[in-house]
């Protein structure tokens, strides 16, 4: 489903924000995920002239996000397994040094309200499904990158979000990564809490890593 665009931005601008929308909420590593773009069914579901489209697709595809196959067609980009474990380990990197920086820039009232915004999940995910789940789970790893209040660092983030999104999605119903992930929150939440910018950034970091492991053991599905 294609979102409207913000008002104050060119035709194809609109349409990159937008395309890049509806990227980030494909499932690009389930099995069945159909990764074609129709440049005019995209400019019809927009409502604008597939000029602009066509811009934001040769923009996406410079960002490494499409790739154009001849005769076939723009197909969203799906990476290898030692690609995604690659993105995987970097955002562990950046978002470790997203939580230093909370630890240090976050107010009170902030911090209070990521404990109140994810307090039921932290205690206790079960009654939410795997989908669920991760989207809460996407949430938060996004709230924490906010409390650094780093321009930089939400822009190398944003650079990954789209296949760390994809693929936390896919991975979450997977062994017992559910019932790990919110004890894993819940220290980030409290080093958070006691402004400890070591044990946070390594909480984080590791956080991360061990998402990178799980890939490596158990994604036969991406090589």
């Amino acid at each position: 489903m294609l979102e409207r665009f913000a008002p104050d931005l060119s035709l194809p601008e609109r349409a990159h924000e937008a395309l890049k929308r509806a990227i980030m909420a494909m499932r690009i590593y389930d099995g069945d995920a159909d990764l074609r773009l129709d440049e005019r069914r995209l400019a019809q579901d927009l409502g604008i002239s597939r000029t602009p489209v066509r811009e934001a697709l040769l923009r996406l595809q410079h960002e490494g996000l499409v790739k154009t196959v001849p005769r076939r067609g723009v197909f969203v980009v799906r990476k290898s397994k030692t690609e995604i474990i690659e993105i995987v380990m970097t955002s562990a990197t950046l978002e470790g040094v997203a939580g230093r920086l909370a630890a240090q820039r976050a107010s009170d009232p902030e911090i209070a309200e990521l404990r109140a915004q994810f307090a039921d999940v932290l205690q206790n995910p079960s009654p939410l499904g795997p989908e669920e789940y991760s989207a809460v789970n996407l949430q938060f790893h996004q709230r924490i990158v906010d409390l650094a209040h780093s321009e930089m660092l939400s822009s190398l983030v944003e650079t990954l979000k789209i296949h760390m999104r994809a693929i936390r999605a896919r991975t979450m119903g997977d062994t017992d990564r559910m019932q790990r992930s919110p004890v894993e929150h819940l220290q980030i939440v409290e080093a958070l809490e006691a402004r400890d910018q070591a044990a946070l950034e390594e909480h984080i970091r590791l956080h991360g890593l061990r998402l990178a492991e799980h890939l490596e053991r158990f994604a036969a599905y991406l090589d």
